[in-house]
């Protein structure tokens, strides 16, 4: 009975690794080997394919292909120099084979020389029956050197080679989007559907371009051809429900959006989506009903988190809110806009060395909006911390150097520390930047304000500008 090509690759394996089990030696022929390497390297089992190229080339030691198969494990291994003096080896022996200008130019993209890839690539090119495959591995050599042009060229004849080869669809959207080309990747696709009416995904990234342009109708009838095409296309009942967000039509984005719920496991993106419309539509309890699902289907989404906090903060209930970000935090300690939102929550509670600490947190994670330190400083000038708020704001300045709104705290904090040399300096260079804002010594340091000093120094420069 003659078996056929699988159950022949499957026999190898089978006698391959009873063969190893044992430490009997069988006889494979080069074709075998060849076929459990690979299998092997699919699998991502580099151990038992570096012991199928051993075995393999002790038995058939002048084979080409496995020792191309030894240098693509070389270079998986960061082995170049040695990979590279066997690709040299195999040059002489067989110039006219395409692998070994692949396998070069893999040595080179892993030397970050992607120059020298492509020109290898290009070397392949001209001897390949397989373009399609080089044109991919180009197209990635073009991305590192960010020549998205270049790149999207090779990704769209490797569509042409291969109607379905969706990957290279979604670089050559990669390169459009990063090329800011929305008009011309609607043109692109709208000439591959003119061939592939049926394409569930090239409609589906019609409608992401025509979504990003803000046509949501165009946007929409999209995302319905994909539908058309697929009625069991997750993606663009999800992208569907965005546009109906975005058009106002909240019942009908929570329909679509409920369609994804049937048609596989659910998604705290889905449930968050519906708590959004939900809220608009004024039905919350649905709405914190879907966002407790969100969380409790992923627990590390900070948009649920921070769903579920705005939420009770918007309705005055502050207490609930801290209760919802301490859970957050919890969760993770390195998230900002946790940490901003536990200061704001706190500051309205009157908590104000919690919130001093919040903000705190969040500038040292790396939060070095104006606002932040700003907010942060009127905290602490609340405390009575005036020497904290002035270093505070002497980092501030490092970030924001001449902003009106920290040279006049800091001429307040200066006066209230009676060092009025560098109160005054502050005040004069919050009065050139903007002499309007004046008013921020008026409402955070009334007992400053009311000096005649100030004042008259304020009332120069008003009546000057």
């Amino acid at each position: 009975m003659q078996l056929s090509h699988n159950e022949e690759d499957n026999f190898s394996l089978t006698r391959f690794e009873s063969m190893l089990r044992t430490n009997d030696v069988l006889f494979f022929d080069s074709e075998e080997f060849e076929n459990i390497i690979n299998h092997y390297l699919e699998n991502g089992k580099m151990a038992l394919a570096k012991k199928a190229v051993k075995l393999g080339l002790a038995q058939h030691p002048t084979s080409i292909n496995l020792k191309l198969y030894k240098v693509e494990i070389l270079i998986f291994e960061d082995k170049l120099d040695l990979a590279d003096g066997l690709l040299s080896e195999l040059y002489e022996l067989e110039a006219s084979n395409e692998e070994i200008y692949i396998q070069k130019a893999n040595v080179f993209s892993k030397r970050d020389d992607h120059s020298k890839a492509i020109e290898m690539l290009e070397l392949a090119l001209e001897i390949t029956m397989d373009e399609a495959d080089v044109q991919s591995l180009l197209g990635m050599e073009y991305l590192f050197l960010e020549d998205f042009e270049n790149a999207k060229l090779s990704f769209m004849k490797c569509l042409e080679a291969d109607e379905e080869d969706y990957s290279a669809l979604y670089n050559i959207m990669y390169c459009f989007d990063f090329l800011e080309q929305k008009e011309q990747a609607i043109d692109y696709l709208n000439l591959f559907l003119d061939k592939n009416p049926y394409c569930e995904v090239a409609w589906h990234q019609v409608g992401k371009q025509y979504f990003d342009l803000k046509q949501y109708d165009k946007a929409l009838m999209a995302f319905d051809y994909a539908i058309i095409s697929d009625e069991y296309f997750i993606g663009a009942y999800l992208e569907k429900g965005k546009v109906l967000e975005k058009l106002g039509r909240y019942f009908e984005a929570i329909e679509n959006y409920k369609i994804t719920l049937d048609l596989d496991d659910p998604t705290s993106f889905a449930y968050l989506r519906m708590g959004k419309c939900c809220e608009k539509l004024g039905l919350e309890d649905l709405a914190l009903e879907y966002y407790l699902k969100t969380v409790h289907e992923d627990p590390l989404l900070d948009k649920g988190w921070i769903a579920i906090t705005d939420f009770y903060f918007k309705k005055g209930n502050f207490k609930k809110a801290l209760f919802y970000i301490n859970k957050a935090i919890n969760i993770d300690e390195e998230n900002v806009l946790y940490w901003k939102r536990f200061a704001k929550i706190n500051n309205r509670l009157s908590f104000y060395e919690e919130a001093d600490r919040g903000y705190q947190k969040a500038i040292e994670l790396g939060n070095y909006e104006l606002e932040t330190w700003i907010r942060r400083c009127d905290i602490l000038i609340n405390l009575g911390e005036f020497e904290t708020a002035i270093q505070n704001l002497m980092q501030a300045l490092e970030f924001y150097p001449e902003t009106a709104e920290i040279e006049y705290r800091l001429a307040g904090l200066y006066f209230n520390l009676n060092e009025g040399d560098k109160g005054y300096f502050h005040l004069n260079n919050g009065l050139k930047i903007d002499s309007e804002y004046y008013i921020i010594i008026e409402e955070l340091f009334p007992k400053i304000f009311s000096r005649k000093s100030v004042k008259e120094i304020i009332n120069s420069y008003l009546k000057a500008s």
